[in-house]
C-alpha cells in the first residue's frame, strides 16, 4: 500500500501532486504488466490469490481510512491508493475483463485525480487552505468552480457516463468472473468511494458560507477554466464512449493473458 503517498501530496506544489498522481503513481502497475507478469509468469500465478486478498484490504482499508481525514489533498491521495487497489486486483484475476479494465482505471484516474488536485490547487490559491472545514458555501461564490469540482467527485466516485465507472465496472465483472464472492466483496467497496467523496464535496460546496474569506472568493479565470474543461471532456468522452479506448489494449491483453495461461500447463 503506498502509505507515502498522502505525505507526499500535502508537501508537493499542485503541479507536483498532478505529475504524482497522474502519471509517477501508475509505474508500478506499468511495471507489472509490462515487466512482472510477462517475464515471471509462473509466480505470478501462484501469487495471484495473495495479491487479489491484499488488493481487496488495500481498497477496503483505506476507504475507511480516507472517510476520516480533514485535509482534501490527504483524502484525494487516499483515494488515489484505493483506486490502484483496483487495478491490482484486475491484473491478478488474469482474465480479459479484469486486465482491460484496469488498463482504463489506470488512465480514467489520471485525468479524474489529475483534475481533483487542480480543484483543490484553485481553491488552495485562493484561501491557502486545504482543511475542509475551512470551507463551505463555495458554491455561493464559486458556481463554475462547484460544477467543474461536481463532475470530478462524482467520476472519483464511478459515478455512471464519467470515465470512473468504465475502469471500475469491468473489474468488478472481471472478479465476478474470477469468484462470485471476491466480485461481490469488489463492489461493495464501490460505496466507500462515494461516501468519502461525497462527503467532502458536501462539505466544501453546499452549506452557508461561515468563513468570511469564503464570501470574497473568486470564481475561476480563464485559464483555469480551460485546463478544467479539457479534463471534464476526457472524462466525460471516456465515460460515454470507452470503445477506442479499449480496442487498442485487445491484442496486447489478449498475448499477455495466453501468455501468463500456457505457463498454468
Amino acid at each position: 500500500v503506498h502509505t507515502w503517498l498522502p505525505d507526499a501530496h500535502v508537501e508537493a506544489p499542485t503541479g507536483g501532486s498532478v505529475v504524482l498522481a497522474a502519471i509517477a503513481l501508475k509505474l508500478g502497475a506499468y511495471g507489472f504488466l509490462r515487466f512482472s507478469l510477462p517475464i515471471v509468469p509462473d509466480a505470478a500465478n501462484e501469487l495471484a490469490p495473495l495479491v487479489i486478498t491484499l488488493s481487496l484490504i488495500a481498497v477496503v482499508y483505506i476507504g475507511f481510512v480516507a472517510l476520516v481525514q480533514a485535509d482534501m489533498k490527504k483524502l484525494v491521495a487516499y483515494s488515489s491508493i484505493s483506486h490502484m487497489g483496483f487495478v491490482t486486483l484486475g491484473f491478478f484475476m488474469f482474465n480479459k475483463l479484469g486486465v482491460e479494465g484496469a488498463l482504463v482505471q489506470m488512465i480514467s484516474h489520471g485525468f479524474v485525480s489529475g483534475a481533483m488536485f487542480l480543484c483543490i490547487g484553485v481553491l488552495y490559491d485562493r484561501l491557502h487552505s486545504r482543511q475542509i472545514a475551512d470551507y463551505g458555501g463555495v458554491v455561493h461564490t464559486m458556481p463554475k468552480f462547484a460544477a467543474f469540482f461536481m463532475l470530478f467527485t462524482m467520476a472519483n466516485s464511478g459515478l455512471p457516463a464519467t470515465s470512473g465507472f468504465v475502469g471500475e465496472f469491468m473489474v468488478v465483472l472481471g472478479a465476478v468472473q474470477y469468484n462470485f464472492w471476491i466480485g461481490f466483496v469488489a463492489a461493495t467497496t464501490l460505496i466507500l468511494g462515494a461516501a468519502y467523496s461525497l462527503w467532502m464535496y458536501k462539505r466544501v460546496v453546499f452549506g452557508k458560507v461561515a468563513n468570511p474569506h469564503v464570501a470574497e472568493l473568486e470564481d475561476i479565470n480563464g485559464r483555469e477554466f480551460a485546463f478544467l474543461a479539457v479534463l471534464a471532456v476526457c472524462v466525460l468522452a471516456m465515460g460515454l464512449y470507452p470503445f477506442p479506448f479499449t480496442e487498442v489494449m485487445h491484442a496486447s491483453v489478449n498475448e499477455l493473458l495466453r501468455h501468463v495461461a500456457v505457463s498454468k500447463l
